[in-house]
Order: C-alpha cells, then sequence, then structure tokens
C-alpha cells in the first residue's frame, strides 16, 4: 500500500543576499556545512549572469561558415532550452527566461529539506501534464533530417523533456536526464512517471480540477507556482517497492553531478564527432561548457546558435546571433535538405 505523507514544517533559514529576488533569498540551513556549501555553490551557478562578449558573423556569411563546418563530418550538436520555447517549454536565462522570476530547487534542498522536496511534487504534480503534452517543433525536426543525411553525429542536450527522443532522434545523450521517469532514493526503484502520476491522482482526488484552471504557465524544470495553502493540501505517495515517500525525478539538479555512466556516453559522442554547434544554450553551467572547451582544445570547430549571450561566444569559430527554429530552416535550406 502506498503510503501518503504530511507536509513537514519548514526548515530553519538563514539570510541570503539581499540584492536577490524573494526566490533566491531564502537559504535553508542544512545539518552538515558541507552540504551547506555545495547548496551555496548551486545558487550560485544559478546566479551567472551571461554577458554579451562576442562579434556575431553577419546574415548570410554566418549560414555558408556553419555548412562548411558540416561539411568537414558528422558533428555533435549541444542543444539547451532555447530548441524547446517554440514547443511552449520556457527557458531559464532567454529575454522571457524564468530564472528571473523563478529559482530552481538545489539538490541539496530537495533531498535534505522535506519541505521542500514536498512542494516540489506538489508543483510538479499540476506542472506534468502540461510538460507532457508539449510535441517537438521544427527544429527538432530539423537536427533529425541532419542526422538522417549524415551531418549530424548526434544530440547532447541539456534539456529534460525528452522532445529530440519523441521527434526521432536516433543518437542523442540526455546530459541532465529526463523528467518521465521517477527513482526511490533509498531503495534506487525505478518508476515510469505515468504511473506515479496515476497514483498520485487517486491520492488527491479533486487536487488537478481545482487547480489546472488557475495553471498557464509551466516552469522549464516542469513545476508550476502554486499557493502555500495548495501546497500544504497535497498528498504525497511511497515507492512502490519500500514505501518510501523519497522519489526523485531522473533528472540533474543544480548542485547534482552528472552520472558517469552518462558523461561517458558524451565523451564517446564528442570523440566521433568532427566539430561542434552549440543551439538554444548560454553555456551558463559547466556541464556543457566544458564540451565547448573540449573542442576548443582538440583543434575542431565549434558554432553557436543562440538569441542571447553566452558564455563562449568570445571563443568559438562561428556566433549566429538569431532564433534557432529560422535558423535550422536556412541551414536545410543551404544544404538542400
Amino acid at each position: 500500500m502506498c503510503r501518503c505523507s504530511s507536509p513537514p514544517a519548514l526548515a530553519p533559514r538563514l539570510a541570503g543576499v539581499s540584492s536577490l529576488s524573494q526566490d533566491f533569498r531564502p537559504q535553508p540551513a542544512f545539518v552538515s556545512e558541507a552540504i551547506n556549501r555545495a547548496h551555496r555553490g548551486a545558487v550560485r551557478s544559478m546566479q551567472r549572469v551571461v554577458e554579451e562578449t562576442g562579434t556575431p558573423h553577419p546574415y548570410p556569411d554566418v549560414v555558408d561558415k556553419i555548412v562548411d563546418q558540416l561539411h568537414l563530418g558528422p558533428a555533435m550538436v549541444l542543444t539547451g532550452a532555447g530548441v524547446s520555447t517554440d514547443s511552449g517549454i520556457p527557458d531559464y536565462r532567454g529575454p522571457k527566461g524564468k530564472m528571473n522570476t523563478h529559482r530552481p530547487m538545489t539538490y541539496q534542498e530537495f533531498c535534505h529539506d522535506r519541505a521542500a522536496s514536498h512542494r516540489y511534487w506538489a508543483r510538479s504534480f499540476i506542472g506534468w501534464r502540461q510538460l507532457d503534452r508539449a510535441v517537438p517543433n521544427r527544429t527538432h525536426y530539423a537536427l533529425v533530417e541532419l542526422e538522417r543525411a549524415g551531418f549530424v553525429r548526434g544530440v547532447l542536450t541539456q534539456n529534460v523533456d525528452g522532445l529530440h527522443a519523441e521527434a526521432g532522434q536516433h543518437n542523442v545523450v540526455a546530459l541532465h536526464g529526463n523528467l518521465d521517469t521517477v527513482s526511490c532514493l533509498d531503495c534506487g526503484l525505478r518508476e515510469h512517471r505515468d504511473g506515479l502520476d496515476a497514483r498520485l491522482e487517486a491520492a488527491n482526488p479533486g487536487y488537478l480540477e481545482t487547480l489546472l484552471s488557475q495553471v498557464t504557465k509551466v516552469n522549464p524544470d516542469g513545476d508550476v507556482d502554486l499557493p502555500q495553502s495548495a501546497v500544504q493540501q497535497f498528498q504525497m505517495v511511497g515507492c512502490l517497492r519500500c514505501d518510501s515517500a523519497r522519489l526523485k525525478p531522473d533528472v540533474v539538479y543544480f548542485g547534482e553531478a552528472v552520472p558517469e555512466a552518462r558523461k561517458q556516453q558524451a565523451r564517446a559522442m564528442a570523440a566521433e564527432s568532427a566539430s561542434l554547434i552549440v543551439a538554444g544554450s548560454s553555456l551558463a553551467v559547466m556541464s556543457g561548457y566544458r564540451f565547448v572547451l573540449d573542442m576548443l582544445a582538440s583543434g575542431r570547430p565549434v558554432a553557436v546558435i543562440n538569441g542571447g549571450p553566452g558564455r563562449a561566444d568570445a571563443r568559438v569559430d562561428v556566433l549566429w546571433r538569431t532564433q534557432v527554429g529560422p535558423a535550422f530552416d536556412d541551414l536545410l535550406d543551404a544544404l538542400g535538405l
């Protein structure tokens, strides 16, 4: 039988940086200083401001430069949230990015602050069905065409929405995981999100009907903003095997390391690729940025296609400041696809 747990009391808080928004100011006080340091480091990573440092190449010359790069051999494409915005999933750091108003939960908060994880599941229970309705857009399908034509070795994505695979991408590594599976932090049992969702719906009759009409937008991490009263009403269920309520979506949180096996998959793809194209990412987090640095260190060209400034702009060989959808339309046309 599934165990329903009531939300625990909020953990004690430390004073944060006063210049930050309300979402950034509260800092949980964890029992271990090592956990506190890791949490603070994760928050600093979120706060990183990416400024304009590069000079974009002019259009249409930039199209020819990337086409020439693709003719060197199959490229690896590193995608970020900007690829999925046309599917209705907001990004974090774009012009309308949610990072200005919504701070994602850190790994330390999720694992060591039971009130925080309970809040996540209440908000995610509502947000999941909106994210699950998202469908691939023209950029996802353009990358499938480029892979089938031999111009793309594979896609390394920082997104957790599963839309590349849904579009038909054959070789895709989800660097930060995928929201469609959940794992128990105590016994390790994995469960598909649809199964958990059905159990949550049974434990919370009428919850969806009451709140869905009030929600218009989902956050990039798959949850929505809810009033505290709605969070308190939510009932969490337990693991199917051990009944623990410590269930976690199979995604890499800020402050959490990418699993080693996944890093090895990504490195293998990079090793087999003639170049790198970054699409829709500011590269603010190191997990993606390191692949740019590795490619450049090996002497292979790197191109960036992004609507806003990025961390690697001053370093890369080609910089195209534009939205990714129209950019890949131009590339397909130039390649005769």
